[in-house]
């Protein structure tokens, strides 16, 4: 069996193909994986990081403006995801999948669109309640298209080729133990802990509020302990604003780091998580049983990462917070909140693994042998 996957440009589309490429090698050992995508995009690390060759096209992500300058750079993306496919097609004839699979991102499209165009079996992936651009232009001549949410069929184009199947989480998330991730940071029972992250890439706007949290942590001498992910563009300049703001970085309970590779391991020992609303972290969450703040992205389409938290919240498994009402001390009154409130972070642990879908991996794994078949 041989998979080719591709997605990318953020964790949200690449976690997902991980876990789908670790699930089949669990059910079928003799399973080759190759992954495509881009060589600036977190694929980029954390693809070979996991063991798997990836091959690089290069392609640029289209913006949502109609401004002079957004359109501009739109046709040229066009332009260049065009020209990608020819790249994408070479690479295809050359790897000789028995199926391509599509996890989403603008990375994705050149190697669905040129699988498609070779008469290779194409599954795609769409993760998010409100599908993106890529799962919409590729879905019509896709051979199945899964969901994670029911709201996302009729915006695939609806038929029997849509399943909804959940979102894959990777067995080392599903399977990790409190206890044991705990002993690994070097945690005591007593410890607080809090991670907290807003995407592979960061996000300008929440970093900046994160670094004047941080620093409030050391100015009101908070006890709990804190890792924050800052994400590839932040990190060359918020530990540097929460310095000069007074966060005491070095020799504390506050560590900075640009990404978290080991998730599974920080996740399991946190005592709440404090995030962006993506399908595949809400996944990840569930499969926990994690407490956490959520703090959803306004900058995607159809403000789908709101809706997906709000589904949390009126389950009971998170407390929300906008954007524009997240200021530090906010973050940190909540957080402190939470912490000081073990029966409230267990009822969201509760709620949380209550929403988990455990099987969505065996689920995906059946759907793509039945293009096969």
């Amino acid at each position: 069996m041989k998979l080719y996957i591709t997605g990318g440009g953020t964790g949200g589309h690449v976690t997902p193909g991980l876990a789908i490429a670790r699930y089949f090698e669990s059910k079928r050992p003799d399973t080759e994986v190759r992954f495509a995508g881009t060589s600036k995009g977190i694929e980029s690390r954390l693809v070979p990081r996991e063991g798997y060759p990836l091959d690089t096209i290069e392609i640029t992500g289209l913006r949502r403006s109609f401004s002079p300058s957004a359109i501009g750079h739109n046709v040229n993306a066009l332009r260049q995801a065009m020209a990608s496919i020819g790249t994408a097609k070479k690479l295809l004839r050359k790897a000789q999948p028995d199926v391509v699979i599509g996890c989403g991102g603008y990375a994705s499209f050149p190697v669905v669109s040129a699988a498609q165009k070779l008469g290779i079996p194409t599954v795609l992936l769409e993760v998010n309640a409100y599908p993106g651009i890529t799962t919409k232009m590729l879905a019509k001549k896709a051979d199945k298209v899964l969901i994670c949410f029911e709201e996302a069929r009729e915006l695939v184009g609806g038929g029997d080729k849509v399943e909804l199947t959940g979102s894959p989480v990777r067995g080392e998330i599903v399977f990790a133990d409190r206890a044991k991730a705990r002993q690994k940071l070097g945690l005591s029972d007593s410890d607080r802990l809090v991670v907290s992250f807003w995407g592979s890439m960061g996000a300008k706007y929440m970093n900046e509020h994160m670094a004047g949290m941080l620093a409030l942590e050391t100015k009101q001498g908070s006890s709990f302990r804190h890792i924050h992910a800052t994400g590839s563009a932040a990190f060359q300049w918020l530990p540097k604003m929460a310095c000069e703001q007074g966060a005491k970085l070095t020799g504390g309970n506050i560590e900075v780091t640009e990404y978290i590779y080991d998730m599974a391991s920080y996740m399991a020992a946190a005592d709440l998580v404090i995030c962006r609303a993506g399908a595949a972290t809400i996944g990840e969450l569930c499969a926990l049983g994690k407490p956490s703040i959520m703090v959803p992205s306004p900058y995607v389409a159809e403000n789908h990462q709101e809706k997906n938290a709000r589904a949390l919240e009126h389950a009971g498994a998170c407390e929300v917070l906008l954007e524009k009402d997240a200021t530090p001390q906010t973050l940190l009154e909540m957080t402190e909140r939470l912490l000081a409130d073990d029966a409230r972070r267990a009822e969201m642990s509760r709620a949380a693994a209550g929403l988990a879908q455990l099987d969505a991996g065996e689920k995906i794994y059946q759907q793509i042998l039945s293009v096969l078949r």
